[in-house]
């Protein structure tokens, strides 16, 4: 009579309740798991942000003349479309405070191009309040994105340019109007150099201009791949429930 060995009783059955206590080593060296490399999506999101913003931010100061709202608010649908694009990438490369980010956007995006294009009865009072529903989601986001500074340093601007939309909206009030603007092009600015400073940083493979990692963001990019699949079974995608 020979003895069976933990592996042997695996192959058997690979239930691992049947299989008893060994069982986990034998189910890591069975398990493969996929990663499909992909470019970062953030400069095309960054650049959306900063395109888009400088856009509704004219219209806001009144350097685009407010009869050109429907045309202003077609230009909105393609940032919807992008940041859109950007969001699905951004979770499968499972960067989850990018992408959830990117789709808030995409989502303001599009719910401004709408009302503004169709011209609502009291649009202007619902988009209000969606811009002040959105600076808390905005100021969530920034909560926890403290080690990328230059996303943290985007949020810490949306949050009260949304807010003074979000008021002027509501209010109606023409100044918070202008100054909604000036910080939209103040978040258009900051996103611009985001954009740029990541697409230097994917061509040389450093960082050239500024960006401010830090904690894990940073451990991240000089970890080696055994570090980056560190616990993988238990991210999304890989695990049985999100």
């Amino acid at each position: 009579m020979t003895a069976v060995t933990n592996e042997e009783r695996l192959v058997r059955d690979p239930d691992p309740t049947v299989a008893g206590t060994g069982a986990e080593p034998y189910l890591h060296a069975m398990t493969r798991v996929n990663l499909r490399p992909i470019a970062s999506p953030m400069p095309l999101g960054f650049f959306t942000v900063a395109i888009s913003s400088t856009v509704a931010g004219s219209l806001q100061l009144g350097l685009i003349d407010s009869a050109h709202r429907q045309a202003v608010a077609l230009t909105l649908f393609s940032a919807f479309v992008l940041q859109l694009l950007v969001s699905i990438l951004a979770f499968g490369a499972r960067d989850v405070i990018a992408a959830t980010l990117m789709g808030g956007f995409a989502g303001a995006w599009l719910a401004n191009g709408l009302v503004t294009a169709s011209g609502s009865h009291g649009g202007a009072q619902v988009l209000g309040v969606m811009n002040l529903v959105f600076t808390v989601f905005a100021a969530l986001m920034a909560s926890v994105a403290r080690p990328k500074k230059v996303l943290w340093l985007l949020l810490v601007i949306a949050v009260p340019r949304y807010f003074v939309a979000g008021l002027h909206g509501v209010s109606g009030v023409t100044w918070l109007g202008y100054v909604a603007g000036a910080l939209g092009l103040l978040l258009a600015a900051v996103a611009m150099y985001a954009a740029y400073a990541l697409m230097l940083e994917e061509l040389r493979g450093k960082e050239v201009l500024w960006i401010g990692r830090s904690g894990p963001v940073l451990d991240a990019m000089h970890s080696g791949l055994a570090g980056e699949l560190h616990r993988l079974e238990q991210q999304a995608g890989v695990r049985r429930t999100l």
